[in-house]
């Protein structure tokens, strides 16, 4: 059996975040906004995985985080891919991930070896908030980007990396835990 796996860091909810897509929700109905207790920072896409792997993919995540410790990130900023002009994805940024980076190229070469594919394009903080379904009405969700592209939505520490499940619904992607690793933890949770 194979399931739709990735592998992230949890962004807790904050009342401003959930504030801010309530806000994007009601701007247009062109967005699919995202659960904010679904809130995750991808550190890399698997795809297609064989349930079969999850254990060599879980051994893999834990070498790779057995030394980092602990740090805190900040939850800041707004946007879209590719552009505001011609938006797919809403995002708001991260401040501080910059050894999620470096986990996400650790792993990106130590997975090769079990089927996935390095990651063509540089990995870059973001969490999406929302997909772009149509292309009508964006432009109370630009002026909302604009607005709040400064804004700071929230901080925490980030102790700990997940390999998940994604499960499509017709109400949208439903994520699951698969395994976790804890940073400094060689042996797992």
């Amino acid at each position: 059996m194979t399931f739709r796996g990735f592998i992230a860091v949890d962004i807790p909810p904050s009342p401003s975040l959930e504030g801010f897509a309530e806000q994007l929700r009601s701007a247009s109905a062109s967005l699919k906004v995202v659960s904010t207790d679904q809130l995750h920072l991808t550190v890399k896409f698997l795809g297609d995985t064989e349930e079969g792997l999850v254990p060599e993919i879980a051994t893999a995540i834990q070498e790779t985080c057995a030394d980092v410790r602990r740090f805190p990130i900040t939850v800041r900023g707004t946007g879209a891919f590719p552009s505001l002009t011609r938006m797919n994805v809403v995002w708001v940024g991260v401040e501080g991930a910059e050894p999620i980076g470096g986990i996400a190229a650790d792993l990106d070469v130590s997975l090769e070896s079990l089927g996935f594919e390095a990651e063509r394009r540089p990995w870059k903080a973001h969490v999406t908030l929302a997909r772009v379904k149509g292309h009508r009405d964006l432009d109370r969700v630009r002026s909302i980007l604009e607005t709040r592209r400064d804004e700071i939505f929230g901080s925490h520490r980030v102790d700990r990396i997940h390999l998940k499940k994604s499960v499509l619904t017709p109400g949208g992607a439903q994520y699951s835990v698969v395994a976790t690793a804890v940073f400094g933890n060689p042996t797992g949770p």
